[in-house]
């Protein structure tokens, strides 16, 4: 198996709601999805948005509530006052903010909200993994 992810997949309670929150953060929705899900171009891989309920059925387990994922999104970007920027932006369309930014004892900056379907998204600026133009992240060797 090649060492990529393609696609990240949310089950979210509210396509329409999810939707509107990141095109509010600046996400451009496909054309493609027929109304049943949401797919958004993120640099090589790309984000879904499929009702909690369907994804479940699709993907053949429950759809039980887990409380702690054990997992987040991460939003890197090129400064650390862009951190706080983020987490702002986020709040205003609806995120709820989890940790409020700090600077990190690895040496950066980072905060995390959730959208409104409790998925965790990190923001963070980490010196030590300059973002390339195009906004790839390259971990050292």
């Amino acid at each position: 198996m090649e060492p990529r992810v393609s696609l990240i997949t949310l089950g979210v309670a509210d396509l329409a709601r999810s939707r509107v929150f990141y095109e509010t953060l600046g996400f451009k929705a496909s054309s493609v999805g027929g109304g049943q899900v949401v797919f958004f171009q993120l640099g090589p891989m790309a984000l879904c948005l499929f009702g909690r309920a369907e994804f479940a059925h699709d993907a053949g387990v429950a759809d039980a509530p887990t409380g702690f994922a054990g997992m987040a999104l991460a939003h890197n970007v090129r400064t650390k006052e862009a951190v706080d920027a983020a987490i702002a932006e986020a709040e205003a369309a609806g995120a709820r903010v989890t940790k409020p930014a700090e600077d990190a004892p690895w040496g950066g900056r980072s905060g995390y909200f959730a959208d409104p379907d409790g998925h965790l998204w990190e923001v963070a600026w980490n010196p030590h993994f300059p973002l390339a133009d195009d906004g790839a992240i390259r971990v050292p060797d």
